[in-house]
């Protein structure tokens, strides 16, 4: 009986092929961020200031804002999130489709900032996991972009599950 073509095949090469996708398949999930901005308080315009020319999120892969949950995969929440908006932030995470990332954005989104109230939610992680904590007050663009590229470094070195032996 042949063992067939199957045989003729190191599994080293295999494994060789898998990792050179995931390696690919992780710079190209990299430079093609889109972000869904929750924008709700002051940050905003420290969130707008990292979209405008001198600081370019653009050549980062990460510019074009989509405003509709179903088109992104970067959820960045900005600024305070009250209880009362909570289970929205929720759904929106929820319809974002897979693999997706969370940044939290400001001291108010990381911890619930200075609003030590009953409406304040301290902190995103309760309702949503989070990928990438930026502090600040607002944060300054600067850390930001930091932000943005640690992420990206990070998407670079996942193992991406899509890829499989048949692929």
């Amino acid at each position: 009986m042949s063992a067939g073509p199957q045989s003729s095949r190191s599994p080293g090469a295999l494994e060789y092929l898998t990792t050179k996708k995931d390696e690919f398949v992780g710079w190209a999930r990299k430079f093609s961020l889109f972000p869904y901005p929750f924008v709700t308080a002051c940050c905003a315009m420290e969130f707008m200031a990292v979209s405008s020319s001198p600081y370019d999120t653009d050549r980062f892969g990460a510019a074009l804002p989509r405003f509709s949950p179903r088109q992104s995969d970067l959820l960045m929440v900005v600024g305070t999130v009250t209880h009362k908006q909570a289970p929205v932030l929720r759904r929106v995470y929820e319809q974002m489709c897979e693999p997706k990332w969370v940044i939290a954005f400001g001291a108010c989104a990381t911890s619930g900032g200075f609003y030590q109230n009953y409406a304040a939610l301290a902190g995103i992680d309760k309702i949503i996991p989070v990928d990438l904590y930026i502090p600040g007050c607002p944060p300054r663009p600067e850390m930001v972009i930091d932000g943005i590229m640690k992420l990206q470094d990070r998407i670079a070195r996942d193992r991406h599950p899509i890829l499989t032996e048949n692929f």
